[in-house]
């Protein structure tokens, strides 16, 4: 998000303001808070670090390149362009693909059919659409609730207990984004016609 907004300011002529900084920055904070309060080793892996880097910056260029193509096509266009050419990239491994299809239990397939729809298909067809409606730093900041929501599903479906920590970063996320997505008072003197 931070990357996205940025690239907005610069690429897009988006403002960046004092608000999006502030909560930007808090909800930062809150998802390094969760990062290191549910890290189980002391180790740290720096390929595993510098490809995590690297996605979140492919990720972000290719944000702000969707927001001029969601402004003249409809999302599930885009979408569907992304996933031909993400079906076009991968082509070289169809032969093991089908080989292994053969081989897979019939849970694994529909794991895999799954994936292909409501994570793929439908997930960015929706973000493609909200893109189109908002702002790239807004709609950037928005993935900074995925952490809070991730640890209440983990408690709920899976009883999972994250330390205390986790919590107050996901409140700190939670009120970085809210922060983030606060719109600038307009003042009543500037509003009003000369």
């Amino acid at each position: 998000p931070v990357l996205i907004a940025l690239l907005a300011a610069v690429f897009l002529d988006e403002r960046f303001t004092a608000y999006l900084g502030l909560g930007l920055a808090l909800a930062f904070g809150g998802v390094a808070l969760i990062s290191v309060s549910t890290s189980e080793s002391a180790g740290h892996d720096v390929v595993g670090v510098f490809l995590c880097l690297l996605s979140a910056v492919v990720y972000s260029i290719s944000l702000i390149l969707q927001k001029p193509l969601v402004a003249r096509l409809q999302a599930v266009h885009v979408t569907w362009l992304a996933c031909t050419v993400g079906a076009v990239v991968c082509l070289p491994f169809a032969p093991g693909l089908l080989r292994e299809l053969g081989e897979a239990p019939a849970s694994s397939t529909w794991w895999l059919v799954y994936l292909g729809v409501f994570p793929t298909a439908i997930a960015f067809t929706t973000y493609a659409f909200a893109l189109k409606h908002m702002s790239a730093s807004n709609l950037g900041v928005t993935t900074y609730l995925v952490p809070p929501i991730t640890i209440v599903m983990g408690w709920l479906a899976l009883g999972e207990t994250p330390p205390t920590m986790a919590y107050a970063g996901g409140a700190l996320a939670l009120v970085g984004v809210a922060v983030a997505r606060r719109k600038p008072r307009v003042r009543a003197d500037a509003a009003a016609p000369a």
